[in-house]
């Protein structure tokens, strides 16, 4: 149990999510959950504006598993990198993670997360959280040795900076944790919210 929010808020929470980064993040902040992974195309909904895309994906992830979990509160995130002008999921195999790591190398990038929450009683809250991170250079032999490792795949953008890509970052703008999977500040807003609006409806 988290001590910064009630209980009511925290029971039967879900985390739609196969992702292990989320789960530790939510375990190291005291939370009780189950992991049901959220089953959906992540590459199919056509969305220019790139929060948009993200929050569309984490509500697409909460829906599906609130249909299988009526009764309980839905935690659900998407992730992805932008670069100049190109949205980076999760690489397909080596070369995708070799192009990807090569156009982060020495640039600036964005990391953009959509979190979704659905309460038991159908409320909904959906928003997106941005950090700027800067890579240093990266040689060749950099990028081959790390792409070895095997890490950057099932990562957006090919890279965990919890992990062995963390000397890769020369500094970073905005949420860690974002970065690795999950704003907390924002997730803590988003549960906040929720507590505050069923207690004022419990008041009227």
């Amino acid at each position: 149990m988290n001590p910064f929010l009630g209980s009511e808020v925290q029971r039967n929470l879900v985390l739609a999510s196969a992702s292990p980064r989320r789960r530790e993040i939510l375990e190291g902040l005291g939370f009780e959950f189950e992991v049901l992974p959220a089953d959906i195309e992540e590459n199919d909904i056509p969305c220019a504006d790139h929060d948009a895309f993200a929050i569309g994906l984490a509500v697409r992830k909460a829906e599906e598993i609130r249909r299988a979990r009526p009764l309980a509160t839905v935690i659900a995130a998407d992730t992805i990198v932008v670069c100049g002008d190109s949205r980076l999921g999760k690489p397909a195999d080596e070369a995708d993670a070799f192009s990807m790591l090569r156009s982060l190398s020495g640039r600036a990038h964005e990391v953009i997360t959509g979190v979704a929450l659905i309460a038991p009683d159908g409320r909904r809250l959906a928003e997106a959280e941005r950090t700027r991170v800067y890579f240093r250079a990266l040689s060749e032999e950099e990028v081959a040795r790390y792409v070895e490792t095997g890490e950057p795949f099932g990562k957006a953008g090919a890279y965990a900076i919890q992990g062995y890509a963390a000397p890769f970052v020369r500094r970073i703008e905005g949420c860690y944790f974002n970065v690795v999977g999950l704003p907390v500040s924002l997730l803590f807003t988003m549960l906040s919210k929720l507590e505050r609006t069923r207690d004022d409806s419990a008041d009227r």
